[in-house]
């Protein structure tokens, strides 16, 4: 069965290549060893040592890859590995493989449609349909739902009574509104998460309140989190000040800011979405595995 799963991941990743590339977007690769792995205080990354400077492994190829949008480049791809110390579990390995694309003059929207599409065209590349073994039907269109209806409903709770605490937040995240949405067997958008989860989302521009920020859920299973991006220097840095000033309070690592990023922002990235798809998750719900370690050739527990 293993040896099934990885030619099966073999066959998406060609899918997932060859309907990219049909649909105009360029592959490109960037720096797994680079300045800044990310602020985001949940994230820890790996250190690099031996280059001349200090290095961590990317969590993440997004400040890169938005560089080369300023530059000029319409619609990015990249499918490569990615670190976060401490990850591990039936969902997580500390190293893992995401699809990071980007498209200039486009959001949120643009990019739920193209990935709803991406999803189509693996599972019909392996399967012949679009129907999963979890039975969960992936055929565009998927519905969009807010993280402000999906807790009212599945949680009974106003998000903003609960916020600022974070933590309560994702403990009614994990244990009821992710079961009411792999109980819906249908994938699911959950769209407009809280401002102060933006990350690198910009703000809805109709209210602040709320992130231009989409997670996609399969048969329960969080495959992708992506935005409608924020192209504000002075916007940008000051979140970036905030999340090392959490980091700092929480005795977390502290990392450099990516001054080359920022300078990027300033000399103008145009309108852009994004989205960040787990291939290892998208391989497990195509050949319905349980557990992530059956998907990789060669999981930690396995070297």
């Amino acid at each position: 069965m293993r040896l099934e799963r990885l030619r099966a991941r073999a066959a998406i990743l060609r899918a997932l290549r060859g309907h990219l590339d049909a649909a105009d977007y360029l592959e490109v690769e960037t720096p797994l060893a680079v300045p800044c792995p990310g602020l985001d205080v949940h994230l820890a990354a790996l250190e690099v040592r031996g280059l001349g400077a200090p290095r961590w492994l990317a969590t993440s190829p997004e400040y890169q890859m938005k560089r080369l949008l300023v530059e000029g480049l319409p619609r990015i791809y990249q499918i490569g590995k990615c670190f976060r110390r401490g990850e591990l579990g039936r969902h997580h390995e500390p190293e893992f493989t995401m699809l990071e694309l980007y498209r200039a003059h486009a959001g949120a929207e643009e990019v739920m449609a193209d990935t709803e599409a991406l999803v189509a065209h693996a599972a019909r590349a392996v399967l012949g349909g679009t129907v999963l073994p979890s039975g969960v039907d992936v055929a565009p269109p998927w519905e969009r739902i807010t993280v402000e209806d999906a807790f009212r409903a599945h949680a009974g709770v106003d998000v903003h009574d609960i916020l600022p605490d974070e933590a309560r937040f994702f403990e009614l995240l994990i244990d009821r509104v992710e079961p009411a949405l792999e109980a819906r067997r249908a994938p699911v958008f959950l769209v407009r998460w809280p401002a102060s989860m933006a990350s690198l989302a910009r703000l809805c521009p109709d209210d602040a309140r709320w992130a231009d920020r989409f997670e996609a859920y399969v048969g329960g299973l969080e495959l992708c989190n992506g935005f409608g991006e924020l192209t504000d220097p002075v916007e940008q840095r000051a979140r970036f000040e905030r999340d090392l000033a959490k980091r700092r309070e929480a005795g977390l690592d502290v990392y450099p800011l990516d001054e080359r990023f920022l300078e990027a922002l300033a000399r103008g990235m145009p309108p852009s979405g994004g989205n960040a798809i787990g291939v290892d998750r998208l391989v497990m719900a195509i050949t319905g595995a349980a557990h992530i370690e059956e998907v990789l050739a060669f999981p930690q527990a396995h070297l």
